[in-house]
């Protein structure tokens, strides 16, 4: 069953959720016709194929199991031992039926269905003369392993087509198998085209003195972030690694950027104590107070916590209720006369 991946997944049958395992793609056979009718064009199969984001990063093999139609080998797809065949009766050669039934007084409805006795092949093989490998249909099942290269740096929604691979039939052009990759969310990287993001929280003493931590790439590899004494990180600051991003598609050598994007957790409430304060002053950039004469003069004030969210949806109701009470004022039966122009 074709080893040569790079995947130890075991193999698993991409159709079954389709027809419940039954078998090959379409169930039907398609027209047989004359060879003198022009091939229609078979069905594409499409499949939605989940992979993660270390699966595209570092390129992986998957290996599918297949079940399709095939042309049969031993008649080459005539259902007959000599070849021939002969116009079904039951159709007349045309592959539909016509039934009838009556749904109402002076009201018939007509229905159209494919042929049960040729299958829609217009076609009718002698019993004595079917062909004993496929009895008559024209085609047989083949089971193979199907193996699907992922290539770094692929992207969601991006294709990977097996030409004409879907189910066979006479006198059709086969069709393809579709492969539409779907990106799983990962719990750490997040990707935005060739590039990295990932989220980081700092203490504010490791943004202002420094830090470093070691962060797992999506290939195992173990890296070090570091930043040196006095290299301040701001809250909400964006800082970048270039050629540890993603591998770009059928260029693989070239990556984009990791990007590490920093949240400063600030201390808790209480945690400065007054004496932990003045030492901060003496190293920190001093304060910019008013002057002791201007503080005299000024009322002192207390600050609280605002939830602007709650703060928003306070206002919002204020207007709605001061709109409604506008309303009110106007009394019933009092008319508003417009004034008169000469």
């Amino acid at each position: 069953m074709g080893g040569g991946g790079s995947s130890s997944e075991s193999p698993f049958d991409i159709f079954e959720q389709f027809f419940g395992g039954g078998g090959g793609f379409g169930g039907g056979f398609g027209g047989g016709g004359s060879s003198r009718t022009r091939k229609k064009q078979g069905e594409d199969v499409k499949q939605v194929l989940k992979v993660s984001l270390e699966e595209v990063y570092n390129g992986i093999t998957k290996k599918l199991s297949l079940s399709r139609n095939i042309l049969c080998k031993k008649c080459k797809g005539k259902g007959s031992k000599s070849g021939a065949s002969s116009r079904c009766f039951g159709c007349q050669g045309s592959g539909m039926r016509v039934t009838t039934r009556q749904i109402g007084p002076g009201m018939i409805q007509q229905m159209q269905h494919v042929c049960p006795e040729c299958r829609g092949s217009g076609e009718s093989i002698s019993e004595r003369d079917r062909c004993q490998q496929c009895k008559g249909k024209k085609v047989t099942l083949e089971k193979r392993v199907l193996e699907v290269h992922v290539e770094k740096g692929m992207q969601n929604g991006q294709k990977i087509v097996f030409e004409g691979q879907a189910d066979e039939a006479p006198d059709t052009v086969t069709g393809d198998i579709v492969f539409i990759l779907q990106l799983k969310e990962h719990p750490k990287f997040k990707r935005k085209q060739d590039d990295l993001y990932v989220e980081h929280n700092v203490t504010l003493t490791e943004a202002l003195c420094g830090f470093q931590f070691v962060l797992t790439h999506l290939d195992g590899r173990q890296l070090l972030i570091k930043t040196n004494p006095g290299q301040v990180i701001k809250p909400d600051q964006y800082k970048g690694i270039n050629d540890e991003g993603m591998p770009q598609y059928q260029r693989p050598f070239m990556k984009g950027k990791l990007v590490i994007h920093f949240n400063v957790t600030f201390p808790e409430p209480g945690a400065l104590t007054p004496e932990k304060c003045k030492i901060l002053e003496t190293i920190l950039p001093s304060s910019t107070s008013s002057s002791s004469m201007s503080v005299d003069e000024c009322e002192e004030t207390i600050l609280h916590d605002v939830n602007m969210e709650e703060e928003m949806r306070r206002k919002e109701h204020q207007r709605q209720q001061e709109a409604y009470d506008e309303d009110d004022d106007d009394e019933p039966g009092m008319q508003r006369v417009g004034c008169n122009q000469q």
